[in-house]
C-alpha cells in the first residue's frame, strides 16, 4: 500500500511540475523582447514614434514582459513653464525600468539619457526665437538632472 501511495504521489508531482514547467514556459518573453527593447530606446524620432505607437496599443504587445509604468518626470514638472515633455519622460522611464529589470542598465544609461535629451529637443523644435531657447535650456536641464541623478 505504502509503495502505490509513493507511487501515486511521485506521479502527482511530477504532472504538477510539468503543468507548472509549462505555464513558466508559456509566460517567457519572446525571444527577441531585447531588440524590441532596443529599438524603442534609440535617440532617433522613429524609434520615439515605433514607442509611442507600442504604448498606445500595448495590448498587441501582451506576450512580452515590457514595464510601461511611469511616474513621467518624477518630482520634476512634466510640463515646465507650459512644454509638454510629460511623454519624453514617460519613455525615460520606459527606458531605464526595462533595462533595470533585464540586468542591463549600466551599459545603456547613457544612450538612455541622450534619447531622452533628443526627445526634448524634438519637443522644443516646435517653438521659435525665445520660446525656443527657453525649451531648450529646459530641456538641457532636464537632461543633465539625469545624466547626475537618473
Amino acid at each position: 500500500m505504502h509503495r502505490r501511495l509513493a507511487t501515486g504521489m511521485a506521479a502527482s508531482t511530477l504532472a504538477l511540475i510539468t503543468v507548472v514547467g509549462t505555464a513558466a514556459a508559456a509566460d517567457a518573453a519572446p525571444a527577441d523582447e531585447p531588440q524590441v527593447l532596443a529599438s524603442w530606446t534609440q535617440t532617433s524620432a522613429s524609434s520615439y514614434n515605433s514607442w509611442a505607437a507600442a504604448r498606445a496599443n500595448r495590448s498587441a504587445w501582451n506576450a512580452y514582459v515590457f514595464d510601461w509604468t511611469t511616474d513621467y518626470c518624477s518630482s520634476s514638472p512634466d510640463n515646465p513653464f507650459g512644454f509638454p515633455f510629460r511623454m519624453s519622460c514617460a519613455r525615460h522611464d520606459f527606458g531605464y525600468r526595462n533595462y533595470k529589470a533585464a540586468g542591463a542598465f549600466s551599459v545603456n544609461k547613457s544612450r538612455l539619457d541622450s534619447a531622452f535629451h533628443e526627445d526634448l529637443k524634438r519637443v522644443c523644435a516646435k517653438y521659435t526665437g525665445g520660446t525656443k531657447t527657453a525649451c531648450n535650456s529646459t530641456a538641457w536641464t532636464y537632461y543633465q538632472a539625469v545624466k547626475a541623478f537618473g
